[in-house]
């Protein structure tokens, strides 16, 4: 269990979903550990939060356990979104922790967003990899499926395709570098947050599929999270792995509380 997260599932305002999904994963495979390292390295966090004077515990957390992945990425999504769909219906804001970033694709298909928002070092705007349409590379095209736009802070790599994509009105790309003075246009819109870890810098967080130099520092991340959080329905914190000493799953585990506490407190 995540720590803190000790609601019941019909009294829960948040519902976290562990989905260790690892099938496509291209580099350094383990994101099928990530949820259950993040839950681990969560153990050390206090549970009082200073800037909004509230404690995790008491912000309505119920953690569902992992929906357990299987080689069928089409069906295995499907089965997710039913999961997160649940949580919607019963007006709690889904958490999804991953496994790898594909699985962000069930979060926005069940959350229905305006505008998804995402933390990435890639552009993920593949229509396939290695001939693999539900590869974790295609997972913001799949969400510009159901969203009416997409904003992906920190991206600094991509294919000359992605960034062709990417220069249509529906994207906004915001590099490592702007991302401290990026500030959100986001009032109406309902939005799904999606933090990918290997957004930070690899020195912060080794422990990622697809590693990729001159990111983000924890704190501009942070930040984005909380400038967010209050227009979101739906979050998830994904690609994290086993090949790092815990780095990425501390993070990964931070920001979800951050997350969390900037929610409930509306800012």
């Amino acid at each position: 269990m995540f720590p803190g997260a000790s609601r019941d599932r019909e009294s829960a305002d948040y519902v976290l979903v562990g989905a260790p999904l690892d099938v496509s994963t291209t580099f350094q495979p383990g994101a099928r550990f990530g949820p259950d390292r993040v839950r681990k390295f969560a153990r050390t966090f206090d549970d009082y939060d200073h800037r909004t004077g509230t404690r995790f515990s008491e912000l309505g957390v119920c953690d569902h356990g992992n929906v357990r992945a299987w080689d069928d990425a089409a069906e295995y999504l499907d089965y997710l979104e039913g999961v997160v769909v649940d949580a919607v219906r019963d007006d709690a804001v889904p958490l999804v922790v991953g496994g790898e970033h594909t699985v962000s694709v069930a979060g926005v298909r069940a959350v229905d967003p305006d505008v998804f928002v995402c933390l990435d070092a890639h552009l993920d705007l593949r229509e396939e990899y290695d001939g693999n349409e539900l590869s974790h590379a295609t997972t913001a095209r799949h969400a510009l499926a159901v969203a009416d736009r997409a904003v992906i802070l920190g991206a600094r790599t991509g294919s000359p395709a992605e960034y062709d994509r990417a220069d249509r009105e529906d994207v906004t790309v915001v590099p490592p570098e702007e991302a401290a003075e990026w500030r959100p246009d986001l009032a109406g819109d309902r939005v799904y947050l999606s933090v990918d870890v290997d957004a930070a810098d690899p020195g912060f967080a080794p422990g990622t599929g697809t590693m990729e130099p001159f990111g983000l520092h924890p704190r501009e991340m942070r930040d984005v999270v909380r400038r967010v959080a209050p227009h979101a329905a739906g979050f998830d914190v994904v690609e994290v792995n086993d090949r790092d000493d815990g780095q990425a799953a501390a993070l990964a585990g931070k920001l979800l509380r951050e997350f969390v506490h900037s929610h409930a407190d509306g800012g």
